[in-house]
């Protein structure tokens, strides 16, 4: 299994960026994916997720109402969309899997996924 995350780069205050995460040799569409960030010197954290069919989303309080996450089950793609970027927003994003057929709902735990991305770096400057 492959997960391989990208769009990363650097942006000013306020902008926005889309980060994508590729997928390969999995099933995509019996996975919920989610999207998470470390930044420097601090724990990862839950970003947000999305569930297997793309119809159910769970985002962290702090991006909810400026990020959104989509996926693309044809493409074996699941994107996050990021915008109103601030400083403090500033990491490195992953992507992973969580095999999930039911309940849907996707969950924000990082021991609850199974596989993961090698991460791109989001900067954003004040």
């Amino acid at each position: 299994v492959q997960l391989q995350a990208s769009g990363g780069g650097l942006v000013q205050a306020g902008g926005s960026l889309r980060l994508s995460c590729a997928a390969s040799g999995l099933t995509f569409s019996t996975y919920a994916m989610g999207w998470f960030r470390q930044a420097s010197g601090k724990e990862r954290e839950f970003v947000g997720a999305v569930s297997r069919s793309g119809t159910i989303t769970n985002y962290a309080e702090s991006v909810r109402g400026r990020f959104t996450i989509s996926r693309d089950n044809a493409e074996n793609t699941v994107y996050l969309q990021l915008n109103s970027l601030k400083p403090e927003d500033t990491a490195v994003y992953y992507c992973a899997a969580d095999y999930r057929l039911f309940p849907e709902f996707p969950r924000s735990r990082m021991s609850d996924y199974d596989y993961w991305g090698q991460g791109t770096q989001v900067t954003v400057s004040s």
